[in-house]
């Protein structure tokens, strides 16, 4: 075991026990403030519930291309050019 996993393995355990949480809650305050915790809470709901629109959006964008995929792009870019005499055939 390489010592970045032991840490790592430190940290998952003081978060386990009811003092680790609370250990780590005073210090959150003691960093922040009590004043800047409640901005603080308000920017992380701000940004997940942005992140979830995003992914929502993403998912209707994606349904709407695969619709719009089973029509092969290609094909019709074939079927224009086929149309019109070639510069080449001259």
């Amino acid at each position: 075991m390489s010592g970045g996993h032991r840490n790592e393995m430190l940290m998952i355990g003081v978060l386990e026990s009811e003092w680790g949480i609370i250990i780590v809650l005073v210090v959150v305050v003691l960093v922040f403030g009590s004043t800047q915790l409640p901005k603080l809470a308000r920017s992380l709901g701000s940004a997940q519930s942005e992140f979830k629109k995003g992914l929502a959006e993403g998912k209707k964008v994606d349904g709407a291309d695969a619709g719009a995929d089973s029509a092969a792009p290609g094909d019709s870019a074939v079927a224009k050019d086929s149309d019109k005499p070639s510069a080449a055939s001259g």
